[in-house]
C-alpha cells in the first residue's frame, strides 16, 4: 500500500491558522477531491473537527487518544499505525494523510509519495507542514496555476516520491 501525504503549504511551510486554511483555493480542492475519493483518509482529531464531517467517497479514519472519541461515519483509531493497519487490511492500494501537523509529523518518514500545493506567499500560520530533505524526493509532476479571480494566490502543484535508499 502507498502512503501518501497531501497537504497545501505557503511559502514558510504554513498549513493552518486557528483551525482554517489561510486560503481559498477552489482548484486545489478540487485536485484534492479527485485524488482522494473513494480512498482512505487519515487525520488527526482536530483536522476532522475543522472540517466538521466526514468528507463523501472516502473512508475516513480519525487519529486520537481520545478512547471515546465518536466521529459520525468515520472510525477512529488509537495510533497512526493503527489507522494504516485498517487500511491496509481492508485492501486498499493508496492511502493519504491529509493532516494536521502532529499526523503529518509522524507519517512523513513513512510516506511514499507527496501531494503538495506550494502556495506562492506567506501568510500567517500557526500550524506547519514538516520540513522537508529534498535530497529524499524526486519531483514527478509539477503544474503551476496562476493567481486569478477564484485564486487569490498562485500556486504549484507537485507530486514527490521517495527515492530508493
Amino acid at each position: 500500500m502507498l502512503v501518501s501525504l497531501i497537504a497545501a503549504l505557503d511559502e514558510s511551510n504554513g498549513i493552518g491558522l486557528q483551525g482554517t486554511l489561510p486560503w481559498s483555493l477552489p482548484d486545489d480542492m478540487r485536485q484534492f477531491r479527485q485524488l482522494t475519493m473513494q480512498h482512505h483518509v487519515i487525520m488527526g482529531r482536530k483536522t476532522y473537527e475543522s472540517i466538521g464531517r466526514a468528507l463523501p467517497g472516502r473512508i475516513m479514519l480519525i487519529v486520537t487518544h481520545q478512547p471515546d472519541y465518536h466521529a459520525p461515519n468515520c472510525s477512529v483509531s488509537p495510533s497512526l499505525e493503527a489507522a494504516l493497519k485498517q487500511a491496509c487490511d481492508a485492501g486498499e492500494k493508496e492511502t493519504f494523510i491529509i493532516g494536521g501537523q502532529s499526523i503529518y509529523d509522524q507519517a512523513l518518514s513513512l510516506a511514499d509519495r507527496l501531494y503538495l500545493t506550494r502556495v506562492h506567499a506567506r501568510l500567517e500560520a500557526d500550524a506547519f507542514f514538516p520540513m522537508l530533505n529534498l535530497s529524499n524526493w524526486r519531483l514527478v509532476d509539477s503544474v503551476t496555476h496562476a493567481a486569478d479571480e477564484k485564486h487569490a494566490y498562485a500556486f504549484t502543484f507537485e507530486v514527490l516520491e521517495r527515492v530508493a535508499s
